[in-house]
């Protein structure tokens, strides 16, 4: 049997190796699309820290209105119908008051101040005073004293008005004055001798200095 000759061996390795070429560039580009690089997941986004609230839980209570302290002073005026005179003094929360028209109807009252600047004093024989305290500039209120009430207003009083108290016992008698020195130095007051009221005689603001009956007694401020 004759044998191919050299260049029919040479021209079918070259088309095996055409072959063999053309595969493989089929293959590579069929696997080089069908290959998709794997992408690392993104981690899930870290949470955030819920924001702490600036505002209150549920809504905030109103301020209480605070209450004006209630000052150490002494106040006096007249009665709305100015047919008397009211004084009152106010010490660390007790207050005492004098009402008196200058001839024969008085009253001494005691009692406490509310932190709101309330007041309710009494007397003898059912006499009451209720009164507020407005701003520690002036007190408003009502005197109920015989049957008839009295509203009136005392302003702030400077010294020498205010109240002022004198007791004694001249000839046997035993004196209690009051007097109300009003802003201005006109003066309401009643002098009692023996349960027997009159008009009192006039005081001198400054000192206090009084004659009754010809004896000379001083009339001290009055607080509770």
């Amino acid at each position: 049997m004759k044998r191919p000759g050299p260049l029919l061996t040479l021209l079918a390795g070259l088309l095996l190796a055409v072959f063999m070429l053309s595969l493989n560039a089929t293959t590579g580009v069929r696997n080089a699309s069908s290959y998709r690089p794997r992408t690392p997941a993104a981690a899930p986004p870290a949470s955030a820290a819920p924001e702490k609230s600036t505002s209150p839980a549920g809504p905030s209570p109103s301020p209480s209105p605070s209450a004006s302290p209630v000052p150490n002073a002494d106040y006096a005026g007249r009665t709305d119908d100015d047919s008397s005179a009211v004084a009152v003094s106010l010490r660390d929360g007790r207050a005492i008051a004098y009402f008196c028209d200058g001839h024969d109807k008085e009253s001494w009252l005691k009692g406490d101040v509310g932190d709101d600047g309330t007041l309710r004093l009494t007397g003898k024989n059912g006499a009451e005073l209720d009164g507020t305290l407005r701003d520690g500039r002036r007190i408003r209120g009502t005197v109920d004293l015989g049957g008839r009430r009295y509203p009136f207003t005392a302003d702030k009083a400077v010294k020498p008005s205010g109240l002022y108290r004198a007791t004694a016992t001249v000839r046997g008698a035993a004196l209690d004055g009051g007097w109300i020195v009003l802003p201005g130095g006109k003066q309401v007051g009643i002098l009692d001798r023996d349960g027997e009221p009159s008009a009192a005689p006039v005081i001198d603001p400054e000192t206090g200095a009084v004659t009754v009956d010809g004896r000379k007694l001083t009339a001290h401020p009055v607080t509770p």
